[in-house]
């Protein structure tokens, strides 16, 4: 990778792709540090920090952002609700389907802006919601400051920052992709995750310390834990690559044709199948409504006192809990499927081979061939599915046996980090290669 990112920046064009992506980057970290006005982010730390469980979901993609109440404290998480509803309804509703399917380039502007007006307004419902989560513990930490104002002042100031941070963000997101390199929302994910790496660094090294010292009441981590914690991130980061390099080849041998005094056809050639096609997108679809608990329950501020039925809700949804980890599992394999689907037609791609006088080996073109490969398609999603979904939960069954719900958190991360960096490598990749090819004329 780092060859890579060195190549390329001796390609001017490329090179400002890069710097464009790290300003980018700057100025999404600058927004993820600046509170939104009337709230004291110490005291509001401190008391998220406390809280744990599920709402780390909420904070895990975005650093610390969420936890001090910054401007882009919800960050990428309204966007990407947003395209979840909008691609479940293209599936549900036929006007939208022939609006991706038969509108062209119109077509999907129109998609992409009826996505964006319904992220302002999952971005309005989660920064009320923010709000009303900080109200409640208000009454027992104080942390919002009208300086005098009237609190409903305040409470539109706070909303409306919110909201327009995570319009920013997705604008932001947007950008990066079409001057920068890489998908613009998984880089902003990605530098979000990344920020968090230093705090668990200096966690784990305090959890050491505690332990060496005797001290009680706190993180303790043997020396021994963390050499283990280390060899299964890095056995991980491994495996990801392995699995997101592999790929299953479907032969495909061309007729023999003769036009003329000349033989076209007769070649080889195979079909890849990615065996995660899906990419890292499940997971964050998964993590995304796996938080939706979280977000009602900001809406409640009984769900914060014990005892209550609210309260009781979100702990059988916290993220060590059985029923969090099967929801979470499923909906990892449910989301890979339907990427999958979307991404990949067997019924077309049998129908241009057949066009084009290639078949598979062994099957008539037309429908036999669709049906293999659609065969082959299920099978080898079934694996992606099971090799996203058990590393997803792996770290927290482990979390939850250890008693600590950091890792909850750290497997999905890594995941994501790691799957980012691949796709952006190849991105760069392809267009350095792009710009390398001079043709046959040459």
């Amino acid at each position: 990778m780092i060859e890579t990112i060195r190549n390329a920046w001796k390609i001017p064009e490329l090179r400002k792709k890069i710097l464009f992506t790290v300003f980018a980057l700057l100025v999404f970290r600058l927004g993820s540090v600046v509170p939104v006005p009337f709230i004291d982010s110490n005291a509001l730390s401190q008391t998220m920090n406390s809280m744990g469980g599920i709402f780390s979901l909420l904070g895990a993609m975005n650093g610390t952002a969420f936890s001090i109440a910054a401007v882009f404290a919800l960050g990428v998480q309204p966007y990407i609700n947003s395209s979840i509803i909008i691609q479940l309804l293209t599936v549900a509703i036929p006007a939208l389907e022939r609006l991706q399917k038969e509108g062209g380039e119109e077509g999907r502007k129109k998609i992409a802006a009826i996505t964006r007006y319904v992220t302002v307004a999952i971005g309005l419902l989660q920064g009320f919601g923010y709000y009303t989560l900080i109200r409640s513990y208000d009454a027992t930490t104080p942390m919002l400051d009208t300086a005098g104002l009237p609190g409903w002042w305040a409470a539109i100031v706070i909303i409306l920052c919110f909201t327009a941070g995570s319009a920013f963000v997705m604008w932001l997101g947007e950008q990066i992709t079409e001057f920068g390199i890489g998908n613009g929302i998984s880089i902003i994910l990605f530098a979000g995750i990344l920020s968090r790496v230093p705090g668990a660094v200096s966690t784990m090294y305090r959890g050491i310390r505690n332990n060496m010292d005797g001290v009680t009441g706190q993180f303790n981590l043997p020396w021994w834990g963390a050499i283990l914690i280390v060899i299964g991130v890095l056995a991980i980061v491994v495996l990801i690559v392995f699995i997101q390099n592999s790929e299953r080849r479907i032969p495909v041998q061309y007729a023999k044709r003769v036009v003329g005094r000349k033989m076209y056809g007769g070649q080889s050639s195979h079909i890849p199948l990615k065996v995660n096609m899906s990419g890292v997108m499940p997971i964050i679809f998964a993590q995304a409504i796996a938080s939706l608990p979280a977000t009602i329950g900001m809406f409640v501020p009984a769900a914060q006192q014990e005892g209550t039925g609210w309260y009781t809700f979100l702990q059988i949804f916290n993220t060590t809990s059985v029923i969090y980890i099967v929801v979470y599992f499923l909906l990892i394999i449910g989301f890979s499927y339907f990427y999958s689907t979307m991404q990949f037609n067997p019924v077309e791609v049998a129908n241009n081979l057949k066009k084009n006088g290639g078949f598979i080996p062994g099957f008539r073109p037309g429908k036999p061939t669709a049906d293999f490969i659609h065969k082959v398609l299920n099978r080898i999603t079934m694996f992606g599915a099971l090799y996203l979904a058990i590393i997803a939960i792996a770290p927290i069954v482990t979390g939850a046996i250890l008693g600590q719900s950091g890792l909850a958190i750290g497997g999905t991360s890594i995941i994501i980090v790691v799957s980012v960096a691949l796709e952006t490598t190849k991105a760069l990749e392809a267009q350095m290669l792009m710009r390398h090819y001079k043709g046959f004329l040459e």
